[in-house]
């Protein structure tokens, strides 16, 4: 619907005394795996003039779609043309986990590195007791 047509259209919306109309906001198309690979194995078989773009046209898709799901049907099989997940929005519970997780992640770190710490410096206070232990006793044989 263009622009002229959406004026137009509400025009006449209110001179006829219905509520305006709104177009419907537009929502991105998903594709199930099993779908695209569907898709991927009829395009494939096509041989004759203008099959494959027959076929695109039905679907509704275009050659760019074919690429991509080629090359993540070859990059990583099945699960590259599955549909990808995303963090669920307004989920205070999802989020207040992964705040946790990442929370829980870096005291974990912190605490390898706080052990490594103490590790280095127990090593060091028995070297530094072997040091001294060495220089008393060559104190007394000096005297």
């Amino acid at each position: 619907m263009t622009l002229t047509t959406l004026t137009m259209s509400r025009a006449h919306d209110e001179a006829m005394g219905d509520e305006p109309s709104m177009p419907d906001r537009p929502r991105r198309r998903s594709f199930t795996a099993d779908y695209k690979l569907a898709i991927l194995d009829e395009y494939d078989r096509c041989t004759g003039d203008g099959d494959k773009g027959a076929l695109l046209r039905q679907e509704g898709l275009y050659t760019s779609h074919i690429v991509e799901w080629r090359r993540a049907r070859d990059f990583g099989g099945l699960a590259g043309l599955g549909k990808k997940e995303r963090p669920a929005k307004n989920n205070p519970l999802a989020a207040e986990l992964a705040r946790t997780k990442k929370r829980a992640e870096r005291a974990e770190a912190e605490l390898a590195k706080t052990r490594l710490v103490v590790e280095i410096q127990g090593k060091a206070s028995e070297l530094l007791g072997r040091l001294l232990a060495e220089s008393d006793e060559e104190n007394r044989q000096q005297r």
